[in-house]
């Protein structure tokens, strides 16, 4: 009978593990202790004492139950997943999206050098001097008109965080496009607010500090409208052009409403008109001293007739464009709240409707005007949304956001087959 002595603690085989009946295991028993070791958690436990204390009895359940209620384990839904590609599509192809608008940049410039160099050599055949025909381009001068528009951005909590982004977009080319028109508007913003602002101040790196002669409100859109008001009221409030000035006997907003939904009582502002394609009132003209108000909302159609309820609960005049009167469309005639600005913007320069929509609404709609004389004329406007002040070098709109599926002034439901049209060329958060 073998007598079992102590074993050597610091011989090198220490670590080897010792059968029952006391002998060193083989060297593949071996191994298979030390898997075991490496796949036993280790505690810092006192020298000399290498055994490993007792766990709780309900220690592994507690653990467990923890894994199971982390909110980070939890599977994601298939619209987290969703949203999640397109996120990530979306940074992929930022690269290719300035690339394109880049491309679509000279493009633009070398038609215009192409149409010019054509003028020159028509007027030299023709032996006319150069200069007479091609028109200088009248240097921009600053000429207000007491007239308002505001942008209610009130509307953060119906929209996803993409459409946010275009919103931010449409704003600073509403801006843009106000300031560089013939007449600038007196712009304001209200509910300046929660993400929208962030983004502004994080991601557009406070470019709105710079901007002039707007008015950019935390309050609700009456709050802008009364600084609006005292700003045109004042002496500096602009010039009252022709086409702005009351004419008697000719209503800015035409309509046969029903009796409920009648604004022409004393408790109704008329200082203010809300722009919704749900009103009973198509705006004709307009007037001074007047706040028009158009919704930023980018939702894709989701929300009916936030922009009209929200009009009547502040109990203020409702208007639309008159765009379904000028034009006949071949898609949607949905428009994004920049085009609105424009649209309005252009109309104080000529005080035509239709001629304004031709200007504005880009030529993939196939717009062309009614009861025209001749040849219908097409809609001319380029079709390329490139950014500006600013905004170019990052991003540009959704498509799906220039459409404009928004409640902006005319915001006519889908009225043509081509219900979907939708597409993204930017606007992910950056």
């Amino acid at each position: 009978m073998t007598s079992e002595g102590p074993i050597d603690t610091n011989m090198p085989d220490a670590t080897d593990a010792i059968s029952d009946h006391g002998s060193v295991t083989t060297s593949s028993g071996k191994r298979k202790a030390e898997e075991e070791l490496e796949r036993t958690p280790k505690k810092n436990s006192p020298p000399g004492n290498e055994q490993e204390e007792p766990k709780p009895a309900n220690a592994t359940a507690e653990s467990t139950n923890a894994e199971t209620t982390d909110p980070a384990d939890k599977p994601l839904s298939k619209s987290q997943l969703k949203r999640l590609r397109k996120q990530q599509y979306w940074e992929q192809q930022k690269e290719a999206r300035k690339a394109k608008r880049k491309e679509k940049r000279h493009e633009r410039q070398a038609r215009k050098r192409a149409e010019r160099e054509a003028k020159i050599a028509e007027a030299k055949a023709a032996g006319i001097d150069p200069a007479t025909v091609l028109q200088p381009k009248e240097p921009w001068k600053y000429r207000p008109v007491p007239v308002a528009f505001i942008i209610d951005c009130d509307f953060e909590q119906y929209m996803r965080e993409q459409e946010l982004v275009s919103l931010s977009s449409q704003i600073v080319r509403s801006y843009a496009m106000n300031r560089k028109a013939k007449y600038q508007a007196s712009l304001h913003i209200s509910s300046w607010k929660g993400k929208l602002k962030e983004r502004f101040e994080t991601v557009l790196r406070n470019t709105h500090k710079n901007w002039k002669n707007v008015g950019i409100h935390e309050g609700d859109f009456i709050e802008a409208a009364k600084k609006a008001r005292e700003e045109m009221m004042s002496p500096k409030g602009g010039e009252m052009i022709d086409l702005i000035k009351p004419v008697e006997g000719s209503p800015s907003l035409k309509g046969n409403p029903a009796p409920e939904d009648d604004e022409s009582s004393k408790d109704i502002d008329q200082t203010i008109v809300y722009l919704t394609s749900e009103s009973p009132y198509t705006l004709e003209r307009l007037e001074a001293n007047t706040s028009y108000v158009i919704g930023g909302l980018v939702d894709r159609n989701r929300e009916k007739g936030l922009c009209y309820k929200r009009a009547k609960q502040y109990k203020v005049r409702t208007a639309k464009l008159p765009i379904g009167e000028y034009m006949a469309m071949q898609s949607r005639y949905v428009l994004t709240t920049n085009q609105v600005v424009e649209i309005m913007a252009k109309w104080l320069e000529c005080g035509d409707w239709g001629e304004a929509f031709l200007a504005v609404i880009p030529k993939r709609k196939g717009g062309t005007l009614k009861n025209n004389s001749g040849a219908d004329s097409s809609v001319t406007k380029d079709d390329d949304n490139t950014g500006s002040e600013g905004e170019e070098s990052d991003e540009d709109d959704h498509e799906a956001g220039d459409l404009g599926e928004i409640q902006s002034p005319t915001n006519e439901h889908d009225t043509s087959p081509a219900a979907n049209e939708a597409q993204q060329d930017q606007q992910t958060p950056q």
